[in-house]
């Protein structure tokens, strides 16, 4: 154990009276068989059916959330008592708006006969949320050559579980709910056991003839040929906005969401079919973007991690930073704002480490769940340096770094004092609470690190990724402390870094796997295994170019590369499982990653596979969205990647993953001194016949070029430049 944990043993132990928690997420229940849609806007967001419908069950995260609060968790609408048929279900491509198109099934009179046929009524749903409320338009058409008095009903309610709780998490206590019907609608309150109160108002218009605790009934005279709209807003600790019409709260959201990300890059290809998966990853990270009390933050994924997290919104920013580098600014402040001060293993919090994950709900006021401000990361803190020196890079902001100085001085002093737990030179996680995660690399799941017998290793584990990702973070450091004129702290960061360098090419290589180990166990042991950890080392220009050549090649070989993606753990590795979540699976932000890497040593046709791989995914997928991950089977003519039954969708840094990729095939690199756009050895796959990219920003310049794929290469031409930037290709 390490000797520092027992200043604080008594806490700890408090903590630990509630015993371990299960912090994984239980696929009870398959997501992509629901087929569910997604509309989110600031904390709120809500998970429906392609119906439009909550159906309430166990191991259902369907309904609409506030906070990591499930506000509305039955939903369903009825026409004479019986659900619609559904005709379609789509998302707008800004993925603001949710359309449904339902229509009634045949209805049957006391004698069994056919009083009403179907399709006789059509029922067009629409919704959208705004940062505060749910707003619906419900409109009946009639096709009838006769009058109608039909029955619509919703049936409603609002169970207020903690999101914890919704995963499968058993509360201690749960607090008071009381229901209350108004003169239009029904109003939910809520005690928390913190004695915090959420109140939830529904506002119908027009007014229902019945109003019961958990069901609105409206007798609808519908004439010949006729249409009848109806409306309803949902709003959280704020009624006065329920009385916001669905026209003016649709406006009010596509205006917020256009707001979001105004500088970044446009792209437009030749080939729709890639345009509509271009425009469904932009459109899920500005819907995951969010206006902390912070800053501005992309939020990991719906349902389960739908708030900030360290990890994912720094490589989300690492993924974009050539497109738009404003994300990465609003996630340097959010984590430096929330950086930890303090020592409290209960949080596996540490002064100067960056944080893991934020939560709001109730569990985690109450400390049921310890993940209020949780910090148990071992890769976030030196991705936060990493993504500094990558941000400067990219757009020359002085003024933001030194407002970042003591933020990085007291992350780079946490890689220094707490990183290196037995003082060997690497960065090694240990679990200071048994209510935390076991694993604090991205594959975070307990069997994630194991042996070449498949036996778990135990810790203090250093895992390969970090070491490289701290090697970077050195780099940068060293470099921004340079350019302060701090020279002999950056000759000590710069002598530091080689010193990892050097250790972790002779003590994580495998000359018989031929690519490095996943990690040192707490004996310093290897872990060796092939994984795909070891791509993310190209990233950093830590390997030694032979090996990062034997590591790129590895990775796109059919071991590793499914068709869809490179996978998590090669095929024939002990706990290799392709429907596992981390020893098997094909998770795109990895690919990302790893492209990015492979354009970094030049290997741009690697990267260019992994491109074409993740986009026949993509365009195979609902909505033409990637999925948190998916499983590792071996691509299958004529069909899709196999789904994953508790992945988010959508998540970030999957969202962010085609960006990425598509710059790493074209070999593009921006830098602001002197301000230059550079591609080396650009590639395009065979189905693109030119890219477009309009409004590059470089520093207070900007770009707009065209790119043609031609049989050999791609011709860059600039079509507009406003400021001075310099063009480069390197073929």
């Amino acid at each position: 154990m390490d000797p520092r944990a027992a200043e604080t043993a008594a806490p700890l132990a408090a903590a630990e009276e509630l015993g371990p928690l299960i912090v994984r997420v239980p696929a009870t229940r398959s997501l992509p068989a629901r087929r569910l849609r997604t509309l989110k806007c600031g904390d709120l967001f809500g998970l429906f059916g392609p119906e439009g419908d909550v159906t309430p069950g166990p191991g259902s995260p369907e309904g609409l959330y506030w906070r990591d609060t499930r506000i509305l968790s039955r939903l369903a609408l009825t026409l004479e008592g019986h659900a619609p048929l559904l005709l379609s279900s789509r998302l707008t491509e800004d993925g603001v708006l949710l359309l449904v198109d339902l229509a009634n099934p045949d209805l049957l009179d006391v004698s069994g006969r056919v009083a009403m046929a179907a399709d006789s009524v059509h029922l067009l749903r629409l919704r959208v949320l705004t940062e505060r409320g749910l707003f619906e338009r419900l409109r009946l058409q009639s096709y009838e050559d006769r009058p109608r008095r039909l029955e619509l009903a919703l049936e409603l309610d609002a169970d207020f579980a903690d999101i914890f709780e919704v995963r499968g998490h058993k509360p201690r206590a749960r607090g008071e709910r009381s229901i209350a019907c108004s003169r239009d609608g029904l109003c939910w309150a809520y005690r928390a056991c913190d004695g915090a109160m959420l109140t939830v108002a529904l506002v119908a218009e027009p007014r229902p003839v019945r109003i019961e605790p958990q069901r609105l009934v409206w007798s609808v005279e519908l004439p010949p040929r006729a249409a009848r709209c109806f409306e309803l807003a949902l709003t959280v600790d704020g009624a006065a906005q329920a009385r916001t019409s669905f026209a003016r709260a649709l406006q009010h959201a596509r205006r917020h969401h256009r707001r979001l990300l105004p500088e970044a890059a446009r792209i437009r290809t030749s080939s729709s079919l890639v345009d509509e998966i271009l425009a469904r990853s932009l459109a899920d990270l500005r819907l995951l973007l969010t206006e902390t009390r912070f800053g501005l933050y992309p939020y990991a994924g719906v349902p389960w991690f739908s708030t900030v997290f360290g990890r994912d919104g720094l490589i989300t920013a690492l993924e974009t930073l050539w497109m738009a580098p404003e994300l990465a600014k609003g996630v340097l402040e959010v984590l430096a704002a929330t950086q930890a001060q303090t020592l409290d293993p209960a949080r596996d919090a540490e002064p100067g480490k960056i944080l893991h994950e934020l939560r709001e709900g109730e569990l985690a006021r109450v400390g049921e769940v310890p993940f209020g401000r949780y910090y148990g990361s071992v890769d976030a803190t030196p991705l936060f340096l990493f993504l500094a020196g990558r941000y400067h890079e990219r757009t020359g902001d002085d003024v933001l770094i030194e407002r970042l100085w003591p933020a990085i001085e007291a992350a780079t002093g946490w890689l220094e004092r707490f990183g290196d737990r037995d003082g060997d030179g690497l960065v090694e996680y240990w679990a200071a609470s048994e209510r935390g995660l076991v694993n604090q690399g991205w594959k975070d799941s307990q069997d994630a690190i194991f042996h070449a017998d498949g036996s778990l290793a135990s810790g203090p584990i250093a895992l390969v990724e970090v070491q490289a990702y701290v090697f970077a973070a050195l780099c940068a450091v060293a470099r921004l402390a340079r350019r302060k004129g701090l020279l002999e702290r950056a000759n000590a960061l710069e002598a530091q870094a080689a010193r990892l360098r050097r250790a972790v090419e002779e003590r994580f290589w495998s000359e018989e796997l031929g690519t490095y180990v996943l990690a040192l166990d707490g004996a310093k042991r290897p872990c060796a295994v092939r994984t795909s950890n070891a791509g993310h080392l190209l990233l950093t220009d830590l390997p030694e170019r032979a090996r990062a050549e034997r590591v790129a090649q590895l990775l796109t070989s059919p071991r590793f590369f499914s068709g869809w993606g490179i996978r998590t753990v090669a095929e024939g590795e002990a706990r290799y499982v392709p429907i596992s979540y981390h020893n098997g699976s094909v998770w795109p932000h990895d690919n990302a990653l790893c492209a990015m890497g492979f354009a970094r040593i030049g290997r741009t046709d690697l990267a260019l596979k992994v491109l074409q791989g993740l986009l026949d995914a993509a365009a195979r997928s609902d909505l033409r969205r990637l999925p948190e991950l998916f499983c590792g089977f071996r691509r299958r003519p004529g069909s899709g990647p196999t789904a994953y039954p508790a992945a988010c969708s959508p998540q970030a840094w999957a969202a962010a993953a085609i960006l990425a990729c598509l710059a790493a095939s074209l070999g593009l690199e921006v830098r602001a001194d002197p301000p230059v756009v550079c591609f080396h050895h650009p590639r395009l796959p065979n189905s693109l016949d030119w890219v477009r990219i309009e409004h590059l920003r470089v520093g207070t310049a900007s770009v707009d070029l065209l790119l043609r794929r031609h049989e050999r290469d791609v011709a860059v031409n600039v079509l507009d430049r406003r400021g001075t930037v310099e063009v480069q290709v390197v073929l």
